[in-house]
């Protein structure tokens, strides 16, 4: 298909901020790699808020959006696009209180994405949140599902023993264990997660920055942070070691880590899309999750699932996985199969489709 060339430029902020981490400077670092490398025909122009942009330019890709954080400009120069990876906080008032000041911005940057001329998210169960919650109309908001960096892979079996050793050392990690990778925002569900591996007695490694950073206890939106560290105590006071928090892991030990891991879980009860699930299957990891948000749609019948909002059902689906290696067989190959459906380079293309409907 011929694409003619365009001129974009792409607001690259957030690499700059604390959004480097996973998340959102994930998206951006594999987007921009992926249009660079696989759309070279046309140009494209990354800047930072405050930039002055050249003149002659197609459109602006703003590759992010909060709700409450004023980054979108109320009046646009230029034709825009809008990346809305979730709107977990608007769907979940009470568990993500505003303030007057918040309910403020909010407004107008809900006022703002419903200027732009096209809107992108990364799956179906977003778009609907878009829908009802923006207002925006149907035809201006384009599902782009996202995908594991190439880097999430099976590991050979040699490769896979040496760097064990190495990691067990490193991060005390135990012989057998299930792995949560992701953040401690309430929509993560994990202390019901905390409550199902004491259930079960299997031992539980987390990876996440907010595990180990200093956070305001203050603040409601981290109130699961405070749970959680209380539940880890907890168990340690009845010498229960069950919990390895390891905060933030290198690109390459996590993926090895995922490779040790017996068994994966994502026990949200609400995603905008759930890139855990993706990076664990590439790396031949049988996934635990649940039937919310968005994380059927990524998962199909690849996944084990569990009920989010019962913790007993929550241990028995590790109980069951982590005991059946007939079980972890077919569920490794279901998850190698799942991720065939995604990559980097149909997230570019289809990005791009969106940049030329514009």
């Amino acid at each position: 298909m011929n694409h003619k060339s365009l001129r974009v430029a792409i607001d690259i902020s957030p690499l700059q901020t604390g959004h480097k981490v996973r998340g959102v400077g994930f998206y951006l670092e594999h987007l921009k790699y992926s249009l660079v490398n696989y759309f070279p025909q046309n140009e494209y122009i990354f800047f930072n808020t405050g930039d002055k942009l050249p003149n002659k330019v197609d459109l602006i890709h703003f590759p992010y959006f909060e709700p409450f954080f004023l980054a979108l400009p109320l009046y646009k120069k230029y034709k825009t696009i809008v990346t809305v990876h979730d709107l977990t906080p608007i769907v979940f008032p009470d568990l993500f209180p505003r303030g007057f000041k918040g309910q403020l911005k909010w407004q107008m940057q809900r006022f703002s994405l419903r200027q732009a001329n096209a809107i992108i998210t990364d799956s179906k169960n977003s778009k609907a949140d878009i829908l009802k919650y923006i207002g925006a109309k149907e035809n201006k908001v384009n599902v782009v599902n996202l995908a594991a960096g190439e880097e999430f892979k099976r590991l050979t079996t040699e490769d896979l023993r040496s760097k064990s050793i190495k990691l067990r050392t490193k991060y005390k990690l135990p012989e057998k264990f299930v792995l949560y990778v992701g953040d401690v925002t309430p929509n993560k569900n994990l202390p019901r997660l905390i409550d199902a591996i004491k259930f079960v007695s299997i031992p539980l490694v987390m990876v996440g920055k907010a595990l180990t950073s200093e956070f305001d206890k203050t603040n409601p939106w981290n109130k699961d942070l405070v749970r959680i560290h209380q539940q880890i105590e907890e168990l340690k006071a009845e010498n229960l070691n069950l919990i390895t928090a390891l905060g933030f892991v290198e690109q390459d030990d996590l993926v090895s880590i995922y490779n040790m891991a017996t068994a994966s879980v994502v026990p949200s009860f609400y995603e905008g899309f759930g890139l855990p699930v993706l990076e664990a299957q590439a790396c031949g990891t049988p996934v635990i999750t649940t039937k919310e948000g968005s994380l059927p749609e990524v998962s199909g019948d690849s996944a084990y699932y569990v009920d989010a909002f019962n913790y007993e059902s929550i241990a028995n689906g590790i109980k069951n996985v982590f005991e059946d290696e007939k079980l972890q067989e077919e569920l490794r190959e279901k998850g190698f199969e799942n991720t065939r459906r995604f990559s980097w380079k149909k997230t570019a293309l289809e990005t791009l489709k969106v940049y030329e409907s514009i």
